[in-house]
């Protein structure tokens, strides 16, 4: 599995808060939710969002409440995979859950707003294809690629009963 985006570049801490506000989280409509990702802590983001695009961020992404709406945002406003330092549990269980694919990688330095990567899950593979680096993390599951490609855990059980 094989993504490819344009970089938007965070900083540590980035809670649920920052990425949909609690006032918004009055529908589970990931589009809905995606016209306001990141609004209090970058405003205009999600106009600036191609679809594709990745998130790259520093330690403890996600943290704060216990709330899908926050992968669901990323998800609906365009975001195809999200790189971090670290998460946070509950924000790494919600991601699988709507098919949001992630990695872990401890050096980001090198990678900047607007770099072009691109990513094999399979492979646990990052190439900066803007400053030609690569960068190499764990893989991502199978088992895990197979639920994100179905759209998250809910239309993977349901496929795997149908069969």
């Amino acid at each position: 599995m094989v993504i490819k985006g344009r970089v938007h570049k965070f900083g540590n801490d980035i809670n649920t808060d920052d990425i949909i506000a609690a006032k918004y989280l009055v529908t589970t409509d990931d589009k809905e939710l995606g016209k306001r990702c990141m609004e209090n802590i970058a405003p205009g983001f999600a106009g600036k969002v191609s679809a594709g695009d990745i998130i790259v961020a520093g330690k403890n992404f996600g943290c704060g409440s216990s709330r899908e709406h926050a992968p669901r945002a990323l998800k609906g406003c365009g975001i195809s995979c999200v790189i971090a330092q670290s998460f946070a549990g509950i924000f790494f269980r919600n991601a699988i859950n709507i098919g949001l694919p992630f990695l872990e990688l401890d050096d980001i330095k090198g990678i900047d707003a607007q770099d072009l990567l691109e990513i094999d899950l399979s492979a646990g593979t990052i190439k900066n294809l803007t400053k030609n680096k690569e960068y190499k993390t764990e893989g991502f599951p199978l088992f895990l690629q197979e639920i994100i490609q179905k759209g998250g855990l809910m239309p993977y059980i349901k496929s795997r009963c149908n069969t």
